[in-house]
């Protein structure tokens, strides 16, 4: 579904991306690890189009949209669900979610009922504003905002950051299911790597902006990741 190839991305005269290279399968947790300011952020902000490369390609289902806008993105099927969740504090969570229907057909724009069979919590606070729910909550409602998009890319920015342990478990039982549905790939940017290494199908590490190490679930070495996600 998804292969970066090469990529480099400034801001200015720094230089975030140094020759990326990344695939996501469908039917597969790609997760990315590093430590912060290694460029994790950026690369998930080229993917989706919210910052132009400099030089490379994004191919999504084979088609370049290197040079696509994001929302042109979120119709060809990327959602993003970024760090720090940028939910709307003062729309309801029914709000929230609907927003999610921008980019789709008119028969698709009803939330899908796998979004509250997944965070039950959300259906019942559905008059409640986004502001006035708990972290755990703000980031199931992403998460939810973003499935409202029927993506066939899902790329996650540190889902499980400040998150209660248990909605930690939720959030981990809801990328496993929509792995095992296998119309979308998932895309996970993680620095918790006990979460990432049950999760993922396939991994890859940044560090300095430039991918360091990769493979699959088999071949994860957890300690020499552990040091490159060490200062």
């Amino acid at each position: 579904m998804l292969k970066v190839e090469n990529v480099n991305l400034f801001y200015g005269a720094a230089q975030a991306l140094r020759g990326v290279s990344l695939t996501a399968t469908i039917g597969r947790v790609t997760c990315l690890l590093g430590r912060n300011g290694v460029g994790k952020t950026s690369l998930l902000r080229a993917i989706s189009g919210l910052q132009p490369i400099a030089s490379g390609s994004i191919a999504l289902d084979g088609k370049d949209v290197s040079k696509l806008p994001a929302y042109e993105r979120a119709r060809l099927g990327v959602a993003l669900v970024p760090q720090g969740r940028e939910i709307f504090s003062l729309l309801t969570v029914k709000e929230n979610l609907e927003t999610g229907f921008a980019p789709v057909k008119r028969e698709f724009k009803k939330v899908p009922d796998e979004v509250f069979e997944l965070f039950p919590v959300l259906q019942t606070m559905l008059r409640r504003r986004g502001g006035d729910l708990s972290g755990g909550q703000q980031q199931q409602l992403a998460i939810g905002r973003a499935l409202t998009m029927r993506p066939k890319l899902l790329v996650l920015d540190e889902p499980t950051e400040g998150i209660q342990p248990s909605v930690i478990k939720d959030i981990g039982r809801a990328i496993t299911y929509l792995r095992n549905r296998g119309d979308m790939a998932i895309l996970l940017v993680e620095q918790y790597l006990e979460f990432a290494h049950e999760l993922a199908d396939d991994f890859a590490v940044m560090d300095r902006g430039e991918v360091v190490m990769s493979g699959t679930r088999e071949t994860f070495d957890a300690d020499a990741v552990r040091k490159h996600m060490t200062v």
